[in-house]
């Protein structure tokens, strides 16, 4: 544990009232920007004052969380969010991942995560830019449900779960990408030095990933596969690889990390051991999690190699692999 607590020593801070969350320096940070100026522009200033950010003790008329939230809101009127990259104006249609507008599934206390996290404040979205055939959350992501939430209201809800012990607010789905204007929005109205986690399968675009810089304090990835095929073939996204490898290594210089892998029957060669191969190299210092707890959900019995529960054989020995490897383990 102590060494766990060292690799996500930023997080521990903001819990123990040490460090401030990244939000709330975002929202410290002033920025002069216009909404006439063209997107172009705004990346920039966006991207030379994150380089240098020292935040301040006042709230400034315009800061650079109300700069990212203008930036997502041109976003969103041509979605790029994810590397999908629909182009759609989704105030008047749906993108591939069913979002228009937000949609809460739900929020509870989760006691189930990783145990440096919980008690959890897990907002649930609707919606998801993957499209899993074995998702065990498919009647909430696969399916258009749920509810839209004024942020205001959302932050009544932040407030009162962190006075009844949440120690983080977690943002998933589904995935929380499509939400990025929302959840910035929310962020804007609040004021709790509480961590904001970001839990997702990093299929976010490049713009995506600036504009969560400087706002999330742990990323808890989705790491699914070690082969763009198994990715095509069981999610139905394209260039898994290349997206997911590029967004942990920029998500790892600029928060802490847990990364989630999920180890599913017959897939250990072609993607548990790529995975932790990877990490080894590249990020030897996140903290991982293998999961055991596959179990064939929604179409995952019409692929006869995922039709069935992982065995704990199977787990076990890609958690020797792990170790072999130097990989801290949560």
């Amino acid at each position: 544990m102590n060494e766990i607590r060292k690799l996500l020593s930023n997080y521990f801070e903001i819990l123990e009232e040490n460090r401030i969350a990244k939000y709330l320096q975002c929202k410290s940070v002033p920025v002069n920007f216009y909404k006439s100026e063209p997107s172009s522009v705004l990346w920039k200033k966006h991207d030379e004052i994150i380089k240098k950010i020292k935040p301040e003790d006042y709230i400034p008329k315009q800061s650079l969380l109300d700069l990212k939230i203008e930036l997502a809101s041109r976003i969103f009127k041509s979605c790029c969010f994810c590397e999908r990259r629909c182009g759609v104006d989704r105030t008047i249609k749906y993108g591939n991942c069913k979002v228009m507008q937000p949609r809460l599934s739900s929020e509870f206390l989760h006691i189930g995560e990783e145990p440096v996290l919980v008690p959890s404040h897990t907002i649930f979205f609707s919606g998801c830019t993957f499209h899993c055939v074995f998702c065990q959350n498919w009647d909430i992501s696969q399916l258009i449900s749920g509810s839209y939430m004024e942020p205001t209201t959302l932050v009544e809800i932040i407030n009162k779960r962190k006075s009844q012990g949440s120690r983080n607010v977690n943002w998933v789905g589904g995935d929380p990408t499509p939400n990025l204007l929302y959840i910035l929005q929310v962020l804007n109205a609040c004021c709790d030095n509480i961590p904001q986690v970001w839990n997702s399968n990093m299929y976010c675009s490049t713009e995506t990933m600036k504009l969560l810089n400087g706002i999330i304090d742990l990323y808890l990835t989705d790491f699914k596969y070690g082969n763009d095929k198994c990715a095509k073939r069981l999610s139905l996204v394209d260039n898994y690889l290349e997206i997911v490898k590029r967004n942990h290594k920029i998500a790892f210089e600029n928060a802490v990390m847990i990364i989630r892998h999920l180890v599913m029957p017959n897939h250990l060669e072609c993607c548990s051991k790529p995975i932790l191969d990877w990490i080894a190299e590249n990020l030897l210092d996140a903290v991982v999690n293998i999961m055991g707890q596959y179990r064939p959900e929604y179409r995952a019995c019409n692929y006869k190699e995922i039709s069935r529960n992982i065995w704990i054989d199977e787990v076990l020995k890609i958690k020797d692999y792990a170790e072999d490897l130097g990989i801290h383990e949560i």
